[in-house]
C-alpha cells in the first residue's frame, strides 16, 4: 500500500517547491567548491531532472521541482503531500555521497545540507530519510510528567537554563545499546525536529507555536540531565516514543530555518517552576491527546489559520499560565547581542568584533569580503554582511540584526575552531 501510495504521489506532481543544495567538508565548516549534484525522484535515480554544480560557497542555486498539491498538507489525508527526491553529489577528492528522501513541499524551499568524507578506503555514503511523522505511522509518546520532580528524587539539574551549543542524539530508543550517538548544534537539531514533525507550510504562528514546544521539551532534557542521571551517555533519543523525531542528514525548510533562528534562546515557562516545562505533544489525527492537556499539531494549524498569535495557541493547549521565557545564556558565543541592530553609521567594540569575525569567516568562504576591521559600519561593512546573509539564507538587508549576529557567531565558532585544530 505505501509503495503504490508514493507511486501516485509522484505522479501526482502539480505545484512546484524550491531546493536549495549546500555541500560541506565532513566536520560541516568548509564549503566544497565545483560539486556534481544531479537530482532525480526517489525511485528512478536513473532519471535526472537536475545537474548542477555548487559555487564558491558550496551552494547550488534555488531549484524548482515539482511537488504535489499544497492542500495535501493543509489537512490530513492519505496522500503523501511532498516529493521525494534523490540527491547525488561528486567532487574531486571527496567520497560520492547520496541522500535518498529529500522532502520537497509546495511554495516553500527545502535545505538540504550534504556532507563529504574526503577520499580514502571508504566506500561512497548513501542516507535515506524516512518518512514526516504527519504521513507515517510512528510510535506514540510514552505520557511523562510535564515537570520532573528534581528536588524529591535527588537528581542533580543544571543551576540555570542554558542554551546548548550542541547536545547528544542518541538515534534509537533509550535502552538501544547498537544505536549511534550524534553530536549535533542545538538549533541545527530543533531545525530538523521541526521539519520531520510539522509541514512549513503551515502559518507562521503555527510554526512558532510548535518550534516553543519542541525547544522547551529538549532544554527540560537539558536541564534536568534526564538521561545522563539514569546512567546513559546522550542528552536526547530520535525515538517519538520518548522525545522527538530527529532524522540524520534530513533537510530541512527555510520558514523552519528562519523562524528557530529567530526564537532560538527561548522556552516555555509556567509560574515558580525553574525547569523548562516538558512540552508534550500528538498530531491530533493518528493519535488523540487533548485528555492529557497536550497540544495537538492539526489543532494548532487550525488556530493558526483563524489568526491565532503563538502564546495564544499555546496557552488554548496548555493553559493560560504558560508564559514564554529567555534562557540566560547561550553557550559557545563568544560576544553577546547587543540589544539593537548594527546599521550603517554605527561603531565602537560590538562593530570591531563583528567585522573580525566576518573576516574569519571570509577566509573559509571566499565569496564574502573581508572588511577593513576599524570599528565602523560603513558601506563596505554593509556589503559583507549582505553576502553572509545571502550565503547562509537570512534576509539580505545588510543590517546585523539579531539573527545575523547570532548567525556570524555561529559560524565564526565553526571556522575558527576547526582552523585551531589545524
Amino acid at each position: 500500500m505505501d509503495f503504490y501510495r508514493k507511486v501516485r504521489a509522484q505522479q501526482d506532481q502539480v505545484d512546484d517547491g524550491t531546493l536549495k543544495v549546500s555541500v560541506f567538508t565532513e566536520d560541516g565548516t568548509r564549503p566544497v567548491e565545483d560539486a556534481l549534484v544531479r537530482i532525480s525522484y526517489t525511485g528512478e535515480s536513473g532519471q535526472t531532472v537536475e545537474e548542477v554544480r555548487t559555487d564558491s560557497s558550496g551552494q547550488t542555486p534555488v531549484l524548482d521541482l515539482k511537488t504535489p498539491p499544497l492542500e495535501y498538507s493543509m489537512e490530513p489525508v492519505e496522500e503523501q503531500p511532498y516529493a521525494e527526491y534523490t540527491i547525488q553529489v561528486e567532487a574531486e577528492g571527496f567520497e560520492n555521497t547520496e541522500i535518498a528522501g529529500t522532502q520537497v513541499l509546495p511554495g516553500v524551499q527545502a535545505q538540504q545540507a550534504v556532507k563529504m568524507a574526503f577520499r580514502a578506503e571508504a566506500s561512497f555514503e548513501r542516507l535515506v530519510i524516512g518518512p514526516h511523522t504527519l504521513f507515517a505511522e510512528y510510535p506514540p509518546k510514552i505520557e511523562e510528567s510535564e515537570v520532573k520532580p528534581v528536588d524529591e528524587s535527588g537528581e542533580i539539574v543544571l543551576s540555570r537554563v542554558v542554551i546548548p551549543e550542541y547536545i547528544v542524539v542518541h538515534d534509537g530508543s533509550v535502552n538501544d545499546t547498537t544505536a549511534p550517538n550524534y553530536y549535533e548544534r542545538y538549533r541545527d537539531y530543533i531545525k530538523n525536529v521541526a521539519s520531520s514533525e510539522i509541514y512549513a507550510t503551515w502559518p507562521d504562528d503555527t510554526i512558532r507555536a510548535n518550534i516553543l514546544a519542541i525547544m522547551s521539551f529538549t532544554l527540560n532534557r537539558v536541564y534536568t540531565e534526564w538521561y545522563r542521571n539514569k546512567g546513559k551517555d546522550f542528552t536526547i533519543t530520535s525515538s517519538t516514543a520518548y522525545d522527538h523525531k530527529w532524522i540524520r542528514g534530513r533537510n530541512v525548510f527555510d520558514s523552519i530555518a528562519r523562524i528557530t533562528d529567530e526564537l532560538f534562546e527561548n522556552y516555555l515557562s509556567r509560574p515558580d517552576v525553574r525547569q523548562p516545562i516538558l512540552t508534550q505533544y500528538c498530531d491530533g489525527h493518528r493519535v488523540q491527546c487533548r485528555n492529557r492537556g497536550w497540544m495537538t499539531q492539526w489543532g494548532s494549524k487550525s488556530l493558526g489559520d483563524q489568526g491565532y498569535s503563538p502564546i495564544e495557541i499555546l496557552r488554548y493547549f496548555y493553559g493560560n499560565d504558560m508564559y514564554i521565557n529567555v534562557a540566560e545564556e547561550i553557550s559557545g558565543i563568544p560576544s553577546s547581542w547587543p540589544g539593537y541592530d548594527l546599521n550603517i553609521g554605527a561603531a565602537g567594540e560590538k562593530v570591531l568584533q563583528m567585522q573580525e569575525q566576518l573576516n574569519v569567516i571570509a577566509g573559509a568562504y571566499p565569496a564574502i569580503p573581508k572588511v577593513n576591521a576599524d570599528g565602523i559600519y560603513g558601506e563596505q561593512t554593509s556589503a559583507s554582511v549582505r553576502k553572509f546573509q545571502n550565503v547562509f539564507g537570512l534576509p539580505e538587508t545588510g543590517i546585523t540584526d539579531y539573527q545575523t549576529w547570532y548567525k556570524i557567531q555561529e559560524i565564526y565558532v565553526a571556522v575558527s575552531r576547526i582552523a585551531e585544530l589545524n
